[in-house]
């Protein structure tokens, strides 16, 4: 049995996490402007594994805290929610600068190798995804419910919501660049997500 109550709302919050300027997704932007999409699509592919490598890893860490102490469970899913109200209150408080990397000197990141490879240290490498991952997993799983589906679900959703995201930004190019340059539409949606997450961290702290 999965919780579809807790799936609904992890979709878009995740979403809309996903969706947030950030490093994977600036980087497809730079780079479906700079050597296209159908290039982009390689370190998309390493991007997608290494998400899948993290939010794998920190599912095995749920499991097992999960399983052995129930307890402690408990007390990371508390602060899971409270992760994400701190998160959404950050996102309200955001001046609006688009969270672009340094200048990216994409004339030699042309192969598909070097592209995956870009992609996959990327995920990995970014210490935010794994603090982010291991807190937001145990606020939408039912201890009730058996753990391997709910677990098989919710990394589905994450990997679709970031594969999306990412063509989006990268068939978006210079129309999403010129848009997200905007200090208030950055602000909009920093407020939206932010909003989305208060809410969501409120139903689980008092459900």
């Amino acid at each position: 049995m999965i919780d579809l109550t807790l799936i609904s709302l992890f979709i878009p919050t995740f979403f809309l996490v996903s969706l947030t300027p950030g490093m994977c997704m600036t980087l497809a932007m730079t780079l479906g402007m700079s050597i296209g999409v159908r290039k982009t699509l390689w370190m998309m592919y390493g991007e997608l594994i290494g998400v899948a490598i993290v939010a794998t890893a920190s599912v095995l860490g749920v499991a097992t805290v999960l399983l052995n102490f129930p307890k402690l469970f408990f007390a990371l899913k508390l602060f899971g929610a409270c992760y994400l109200a701190y998160l959404g209150l950050q996102m309200w408080q955001s001046r609006g600068k688009l969270a672009l990397s340094e200048q990216q000197n994409t004339n030699n990141i042309r192969q598909p190798l070097t592209l995956f490879t870009q992609g996959l240290v990327t995920a990995i490498a970014n210490p935010k995804g794994w603090a982010f991952m291991v807190s937001l997993l145990p606020p939408f799983i039912n201890q009730s419910n058996a753990l391997l589906p709910q677990l098989t679900v919710l990394i589905a959703i994450i990997l679709i919501s970031e594969f999306v995201c990412m063509m989006i930004y990268a068939t978006g190019g210079k129309t999403i660049a010129r848009t997200l340059t905007s200090v208030d539409n950055v602000k909009r949606l920093n407020k939206v997500s932010g909003s989305l997450m208060l809410l969501v961290a409120l139903w689980l702290l008092i459900g």
